[in-house]
Parts: C-alpha cells; structure tokens; sequence
C-alpha cells in the first residue's frame, strides 16, 4: 500500500493530544520534535509537522493527504478539505468579548464598533449574519490587550477557561463559533485502504476513551435486574464464583452512564465493583 501523508501541528495546544492520539493507534515513530517529517516504522504512514494555519492548505493541495486540525482554523483559511472525523479534543470557543465597564447589550450594539481578532473571516461571516457593520481590525496574538490600549471597542478571539479575559478586564459577550480538532482529508481519499484502517484505529481508541471496564459480584437471583442495567457492547458475561450463589458481571460502560447507575447497582444488591481503563474497543 502507498504511504499516506498526514500533518499534524508542530507546536501548540493541539500537537500533544494528535502524537498520543496516533501513538495510542499503535504508530511508532519518533524525533517528531526536531524534525518536520517523519516516516511511522509500522504503518504506511509519514507524519507532516507544521504550523497549524498551513495545514488546511497542504491538504487542499495534495501535500499532505490528511491533517489533523482545530475547525477553527478550516473556517478562517477557508480550504477545501474534507471532514472525515471528528476527534473530541482540543474544544474551545470563538467569542466576542467586551471591557467589564462598557454596557452593550444587544448584538446590534456592536455596528460601527471596532472589533480585534486573528479570524477576520469567521468574524466577518458572523457579522454578517445580524447585518452588522464593524470595524474588524486583525491582529496576531496577544488580542486580549487591544481594547486597554485603545486599539479596538471588542475583541473576537478564542477562549478556553476565560481567565486570559478577566485578566485584562473582559467578560464574554457572544460565542461565534465551537470548535475542536478534527481529521480532514483532501479530495480522493475515498476508500482508501490505509485511510480505512487508520479511521477504524482513531475510532477504537476514541471510543476506549470514554468508556471503562467494569466487574462485580452478585447473587444470582439479582443478576436479572444488574443486566438489565448494564447493557456492554452486546451483553454482559457472567462467570460463576466459587461461592455458591454468586456470580461475577463482567461487561463495559461509558462512564458518565456508569456514574448515573452505580447507586442503582448497588441499590440491587452489586457489590466489590471494580472499574478499569480500557485500552480499545474493536466493534
């Protein structure tokens, strides 16, 4: 099979997560911090490490195949790339946010206003959709300070925790735009044997992530309404103790379910329940 090219960022909020996201799909490659290519020993693979605004437009243009990137960035660059996958990490939200002591109300208060941003297509789009008329004015990083040093009336700038903003004396006015890494594709790719199995890899361990492995014990005239708590990716298995009586439930669960039932498990009658991680989930 021919190698696929994938790129990933280099630096940034999102490089950590995608080398454990492809490490934990079981690639094995290495001297991905001093290098801007690396080929993965054990899968036809090479790994692209770029500045995350690139990325878009390497896979628009056929230099890399595939590209894990925030949506965020999609949007602003504007390529056309395909969506395969959605990841789950790297959430954060555009939004407009204003000084704590200017009192705009309405979103139409923002016309004729000067807004600072590092996205002024996403913002321009926004905009848009009230018939809003402003001033966007595009600045590169450190967006927070602009309206302290006069530069701008609000800013549109991404925010995860919302301390940068109270910092600088800002509160959130309106989310523009959610957004998270997503895995994207240039045009072509369908049914593509390496994508397909590197899609199936994503996905197992996307799906171990949320999920946990769970056992207990139980007396047998309660297992019926256990099962019918704990569903597993088909059924629970049920092995017999050496107690006469009991039986151990073995089974998996997401676990914000397995939170929502462990005090009905108990309530009927589970006891010594046991959680563990789970490494993949092959369906």
């Amino acid at each position: 099979m021919k190698n696929l090219k994938i790129a990933i960022q280099k630096s940034g909020r999102l490089n950590e997560k995608s080398v454990q996201l492809l490490k934990n799909c079981g690639l094995d490659f290495e001297n991905y911090k001093s290098s801007l290519i690396t080929t993965v020993g054990n899968f036809p693979l090479e790994i692209l490490f770029l500045r995350d605004d690139d990325i878009p437009g390497y896979v628009e243009q056929g230099i890399a195949d595939l590209g894990i990137v925030g949506e965020n960035i999609i949007d602003e660059t504007e390529c056309k790339v395909e969506y395969i996958k959605r990841l789950g990490f790297g959430k954060c939200t555009l939004k407009l946010a204003i000084p704590k002591d200017i009192s705009i109300q309405d979103i139409k208060d923002l016309n004729g206003k000067a807004i600072a941003t590092s996205y002024p297509n996403i913002l321009k789009n926004f905009l848009n959709a009230y018939n809003i008329n402003a001033d966007i004015r595009l600045i590169s990083g450190s967006v927070e300070i602009s309206p302290g040093l006069g530069l701008s009336d609000a800013i549109c700038d991404i925010v995860s925790t919302g301390g940068t903003l109270k910092s600088n004396g800002l509160k959130p006015f309106a989310d523009v735009k959610n957004s998270e890494a997503i895995l994207v594709g240039r045009k072509g790719l369908e049914g593509n044997e390496v994508l397909t199995e590197l899609v199936q890899r994503i996905e197992s361990v996307l799906l171990a992530k949320e999920t946990k492995y769970v056992v207990l014990n139980v007396e047998k005239k309660n297992l019926p309404a256990i099962t019918s708590l704990l569903h597993g990716v088909k059924s629970p298995t049920v092995v017999p103790l050496a107690e006469e009586g009991w039986v151990a439930v073995h089974t998996v669960i997401t676990e914000d379910d397995f939170w929502d039932k462990i005090n009905k498990l108990k309530a009927e009658g589970a006891q010594g329940i046991v959680v563990m991680p789970v490494e993949k989930i092959i369906l």
